[in-house]
């Protein structure tokens, strides 16, 4: 964990007036509960003024209470266990109107992610891929569904996509073994970050072959080993990973690249569509599909 921030605080101890000692000793002693405290029930929790929490950060170098609590919550985001993310829910959101709480905070992540992903990498992946000799994609656990997603659709642009298996280390790198220069790998990885997709995207790179990166921090461990990166917002401190943003991410190069590749999905799609209505894969409805 980078704790720079802890160390910064500590050293500061006695410089700090009596509010601000309290505040610093909080952050101290509880950094996983302060990262998703509001500047107000932060000062309540310590008995300070809230403006004494907003002075605090400034006095530290930062220019708001925002700024200081997003670096609380980069430093944590890789160790937060899913009890204590189920801990932070709760004090964060309580029981009342979650519906709400919960979709407020997703189109919070898809807007912050509009803001820091980077065009440049965007349009260059989207370049990437369509040039890619093989397109290798991968994502462990809660990251296997977008894996899928992404996977699914590329499938109809693309004769030359691999999802690959990360059900076994051995097999995993068994997969990827002949990658190279003119290939693709699309890694994506979110807290907690999967040692499989950090390993094999570190291969794919010292390999030759560009790696894409989708993650929700420039911190991330796969953001070393990418040529670009993709940033997408996945902060819930749930025992649940909020996927909104990432998925938004997916879909925005699926029809970039959709759009490139315009002609030839339009054949395959027509003849996709005679396939499934001879063999009745989808069920009809008013005598249509």
């Amino acid at each position: 964990m980078n704790k720079d921030l802890i160390h910064l605080v500590q050293s500061r101890m006695s410089d700090f007036s009596k509010g601000q000692r309290l505040i610093g000793q909080f952050i101290i002693d509880h950094y996983d509960k302060a990262a998703f405290m509001t500047a107000s029930k932060l000062g309540n929790t310590v008995g300070v003024s809230e403006s004494t929490v907003v002075r605090f950060a400034s006095e530290i170098g930062y220019d708001g209470y925002p700024q200081l609590q997003r670096a609380l919550q980069e430093m944590i985001r890789n160790r937060l266990t899913s009890v204590q993310r189920m801990e932070v829910t709760t004090d964060q959101m309580g029981t009342s109107d979650v519906l709400s709480k919960v979709l407020n905070m997703d189109v919070e992540k898809i807007r912050r992610t509009l803001e820091e992903t980077s065009r440049e990498d965007f349009n260059g992946a989207v370049d990437d891929i369509i040039a890619a000799k093989k397109i290798y994609i991968m994502g462990v656990r809660s990251s296997s569904a977008l894996a899928v997603f992404l996977s699914t659709y590329f499938h109809y642009i693309f004769d030359n996509v691999v999802l690959v298996d990360t059900s076994s280390t051995s097999e995993l790198f068994e997969q990827i073994l002949r990658i190279g220069k003119e290939d693709v790998f699309i890694a994506m990885s979110f807290p907690r970050y999967s040692q499989k997709t950090v390993q094999a995207a570190q291969y794919c790179h010292n390999r030759g072959a560009k790696v894409i990166a989708i993650t929700d921090s420039r911190l991330s461990p796969i953001a070393e080993n990418s040529n670009r990166m993709l940033l997408a917002r996945s902060d819930m401190a749930s025992f649940v990973d909020s996927l909104v943003a990432p998925l938004s991410i997916i879909n925005a190069l699926i029809v970039s690249v959709g759009l490139k590749k315009k002609a030839e999905i339009a054949d395959t799609f027509a003849r996709l569509e005679k396939i499934w209505d001879e063999y009745n894969v989808y069920e009809k409805v008013d005598g249509k599909r």
